[in-house]
């Protein structure tokens, strides 16, 4: 793995350091180079923006990227926020990259898991083709001040290295408590300062300074997840929601209207056209119920104080599952690729994708050769260019600690450690709603030897 990387280093430092990238080799010429915008929402669920069908959301921004570019019904991100963070900046599996559980969150706290640094993070191969890189928003692959953003191809990082916070104070509630809020490696001090407001000025500053330019630029904003801090402005237009969708409702227009913000700014800069945007969520939305318990949290919120997300309150139409399940709400994800001057728009795929299809797919389009690692994604330019192509992933693989899934065709296994323990069918009007594990055995033994043999060969070595 390490020397796998260096490979790549070393084919492409070269070139990188005369500013000559393997992109203008291949034809595209340093100002006809995209820009990238890479929008990754945290907990928003399968079917939660009004272009999917729930029109009980306000969602003009996400509509609009629907309407300028290519939607995809049947993406796959994961269960949680590390693998999928993993699975999107890698374009691997997480278990290739030690991301199998809990990534570290308190940057000053005892080392824990962090993502390999030999890692080549999509960042760092933009960055070898000429692109100016920043993160502003969620890192979650390890908070140690080691690792991290700035480690592993980005310029710029502002935001939280760990899993989530609270949006004023700043701080991780789960537990004790700890304050997360990063300027690259040095902590930042902005209480009472909205966080989905300050990542998105600092997005806006950027895409300003590097408007001449081409940049990657990754969004990652750590909202709908709770806590359910919503823009206020929304209260109105969601009084008449019952709980808990109303507080997510909430939360989701908040997100919409940032991300707004920030497709505005493109348009008044005039490279909306020349702008790579891609949209998806990290996995379904949460139902999840917390509340403070220590008596003396580090955030000085009192003991019992609520923070979750009520329960839940996402739309999954006919899927089971959400956040932390691998049935379907907890995996398929909203996902939009919008590049007006490239990509057709308006349309609709309803082909099975997955997060680390995004990297080669930048890669393709920016004129990038593919990084000399191994890849679990694929360029979707094909599917994207004919509804008719059938989708490259023919068996689909999921891991977090021991539980796991594994998907070929409309059957899915689902297993803890070694033995299966629940199949379902994802066709008809009520999938994975039966078991079939007793009458189908003969499909769960296949599955899960697909699994095993998959869980042999991403496994770290050494």
């Amino acid at each position: 793995m390490i020397s796998n990387r260096r490979n790549f280093l070393k084919t492409i430092g070269a070139a990188a350091a005369m500013a000559i990238t393997s992109g203008v080799s291949r034809g595209v010429s340093a100002a006809d180079k995209p820009n990238v915008l890479l929008i990754f929402t945290d907990d928003q669920g399968t079917l939660d923006a009004n272009c999917y069908g729930s029109k009980d959301l306000y969602t003009p921004a996400i509509d609009e990227l629907a309407t300028k570019g290519v939607r995809f019904t049947q993406a796959y991100s994961h269960t949680v926020c590390c693998p999928a963070r993993a699975l999107l900046m890698t374009g691997r599996h997480p278990q290739r990259s030690s991301v199998n559980m809990w990534t570290q969150g308190d940057a000053k706290g005892k080392k824990g898991i962090n993502m390999y640094k030999e890692e080549v993070t999509i960042a760092e191969h933009l960055k070898a083709g000429g692109y100016r890189t920043a993160l502003f928003g969620k890192w979650h692959l390890g908070a140690h001040l080691d690792f991290g953003p700035t480690k592993q191809g980005f310029d710029e990082f502002f935001g939280l290295r760990g899993g989530f916070i609270d949006n004023y104070n700043h701080y991780f509630l789960h537990g004790s408590g700890f304050h997360d809020l990063y300027e690259g490696t040095e902590e930042v001090f902005a209480r009472d300062k909205y966080f989905p407001d300050l990542i998105t000025a600092r997005a806006l500053k950027f895409i300003e300074k590097n408007k001449s330019d081409p940049f990657f630029m990754y969004l990652a904003f750590n909202i709908p997840h709770y806590p359910e801090q919503a823009d206020k402005k929304f209260d109105e237009r969601y009084k008449d929601l019952k709980m808990p969708r109303q507080a997510y409702a909430k939360m989701i227009s908040t997100v919409d209207d940032r991300i707004g913000l920030v497709l505005a700014k493109l348009d008044e800069l005039k490279i909306r056209d020349n702008t790579i945007i891609v949209f998806m969520s990290d996995n379904g939305h949460s139902a999840e119920r917390n509340h403070i318990r220590a008596a003396d949290h580090k955030s000085g919120l009192a003991k019992g104080t609520k923070y979750g997300a009520n329960g839940g309150g996402g739309n999954t139409g006919k899927w089971r599952g959400a956040k932390g399940s691998f049935l379907e709400g907890g995996i398929r994800v909203p996902a939009i690729i919008s590049y007006p001057k490239v990509l057709p728009s308006g349309v609709v795929r309803d082909q099975a994708i997955t997060a680390a299809d995004w990297y080669p797919t930048i890669s393709d389009l920016c004129g990038l050769d593919q990084p000399k690692v191994k890849l679990d994604g694929q360029s979707l330019l094909k599917i994207i260019k004919s509804p008719k192509t059938p989708t490259h992933h023919k068996v689909m693989h999921w891991q977090w600690g021991n539980k796991w899934a594994v998907r070929q065709g409309d059957w899915k296994l689902l297993g803890s450690g070694a033995k299966g323990r629940s199949l379902g069918n994802l066709s008809g009007e009520n999938p994975e709603s039966e078991n079939f594990i007793k009458t189908k055995p003969e499909i769960a033994t296949r599955l899960l030897d697909l699994h095993l043999k998959w869980a042999r060969e991403v496994k770290p070595k050494g």
